[in-house]
């Protein structure tokens, strides 16, 4: 069984148009990247719970779980780095209090949806990230290649 995480992405509109709050990972697993919100679900912990956590503790925004919605799941597989892979929860919302700020784990900022900046995100994103944000759902694994940054492979999902 897979480590579990989650990530969180939230949405609002703006005059520019449609946004998402991304951060920029400061050390750890992904560090430089772009990613959404979220991290390791803590012992007992629910996806749902630990989206909620991660979300305050990485950017200061408060959420309530009612107001996220589960977009699906994520499989990432790492065979040269084997303690990197693990099963991702995905959740969107856009309902939320507060202004994001930096924290010790990520810079967070709002991009524009029609401009993701997926050169600057994990390379399994450019496959999935968008048609989430437009409101669908997924359920994908994704192999990563030796150079531990390039999807090299799409494969089965494990059985739910």
């Amino acid at each position: 069984m897979l480590p579990r995480v989650c990530v969180c992405y939230l949405l609002r509109e703006s005059a520019g148009g449609r946004e998402v709050l991304l951060g920029r990972k400061k050390e750890g697993l992904g560090a430089g990247r772009l990613v959404g919100l979220g991290g390791k679900l803590e012992p007992g912990e629910t996806a749902l719970a630990a989206a909620v956590r991660e979300v305050h503790e990485e950017s200061g925004v408060v959420v309530a779980a009612s107001d996220l919605d589960h977009r699906g799941r994520l499989t990432y597989r790492f065979p040269t780095r084997s303690a990197w892979s693990q099963e991702s929860d995905v959740f969107v919302g856009t309902r939320f209090d507060g202004v994001p700020a930096e924290s010790d784990e990520l810079v967070p900022a709002w991009y524009r949806v029609d401009r993701l900046p997926l050169d600057e995100m994990w390379d399994d994103a450019r496959f999935w990230l968008p048609g989430v944000l437009a409101g669908g759902r997924v359920r994908r694994a994704f192999r990563f290649a030796e150079d531990l940054a390039s999807v090299d492979a799409e494969e089965e999902p494990p059985a739910a």
